[in-house]
């Protein structure tokens, strides 16, 4: 059997925080216990809010706890030519449609939050003549969206268990590339996933709802579907997930006040690697990694964590 590929894919909108960093762990665990490689990609699609002191700050943060990638990092915003190409392919195809609707384009290149898919488009495009198309252009630029079928798509998730969703009645049809030109988180990250050789992805539960329509976009393209892990998010003691959004604290404020070990036995313990919380080092952790130790529900953090760990 080869060895393991896999990544970590933060999005440099802010800092990260121990949600993001318990990820990477994970993920950087995983291929490194079986001696695989781990990449790194810099998903910066939505340039303006990825300015390139938070991109270097990410980088920063993960070398100071140790997490070390194979290959020099992977820069979405500098990949629009492939895919174009891609997009070239499923617009042979005959799924994409021009869309001239206005709500959620903004957001369509971004990694998904929980309760994105609540909103499921109407399809209200979907059937437009070449005339009402060309009318519409004259007014303003579409976004483009993938029609999707009629038909359950499930997967087994190795730590959530079996997923089925139907992608017409749960998420529409939806946008692979924005009217200002920018592409897609989904189309995106599926092709990148490819390109990379991605063997196992390894991210939070708050992606999982995407995962579906990233499966039907490897089947249209051709490209193979690796392993999925989504990993429990973190909460703090009010019961609010941290988040960029909610302005969670970041690794560069813990970083003032703990050390690497003690951060990174905080973080294994939030992950359900260590029974309690201890200090520890990137060498003992990755010895030791076991996937059946990985917590499967979101885990509240104590407020004692966050004062004194």
């Amino acid at each position: 059997m080869s060895l393991p590929v896999g990544r970590f894919a933060p999005t440099p909108s802010g800092y990260l925080h121990p949600g993001n960093l318990m990820c990477a762990l994970i993920a950087y665990l995983s291929v490194r216990h079986a001696g695989g490689r781990f990449l790194l990609r810099i998903e910066d699609l939505d340039k303006p809010r990825c300015p390139d002191h938070l991109i270097q700050d990410t980088l920063s943060d993960l070398t100071y706890l140790s997490i070390r990638w194979d290959e020099p990092p992977l820069y979405q915003s500098s990949r629009t030519s492939i895919y174009e190409h891609a997009f070239q392919m499923l617009r042979d195809s005959g799924v994409i449609y021009p869309c001239f609707c206005t709500r959620n384009e903004l957001h369509a290149a971004l990694a998904p939050h929980p309760g994105d898919t609540t909103f499921i488009y109407s399809g209200k495009c979907s059937h437009l003549t070449p005339e009402q198309v060309q009318s519409l252009s004259a007014i303003r630029k579409p976004a483009m969206r993938l029609r999707v079928p009629d038909r359950v798509f499930s997967f087994t998730d190795r730590l959530q268990g079996l997923v089925s969703q139907s992608l017409q009645e749960e998420v529409g049809d939806f946008i692979v590339r924005r009217s200002d030109g920018v592409y897609g988180y989904q189309l995106a990250v599926v092709v990148d996933d490819a390109m990379s050789g991605m063997t196992e992805i390894v991210r939070g539960r708050d992606i999982l709802s995407s995962t579906p329509r990233q499966i039907y976009l490897q089947e249209l393209l051709h490209l193979p579907t690796p392993a999925y892990y989504h990993v429990p998010l973190l909460s703090d003691g009010s019961g609010k997930k941290m988040s960029k959004r909610n302005q969670a604290i970041s690794l560069r404020e813990l970083s003032h006040r703990y050390t690497q070990p003690q951060l990174l036995g905080f973080l294994a313990y939030c992950a359900g690697l260590l029974p309690e919380y201890r200090e520890t080092t990137m060498d003992s952790l990755i010895s030791s990694f076991d996937w059946s130790l990985i917590r499967h529900d979101d885990f509240v953090i104590p407020p004692r964590f966050l004062q004194a760990l």
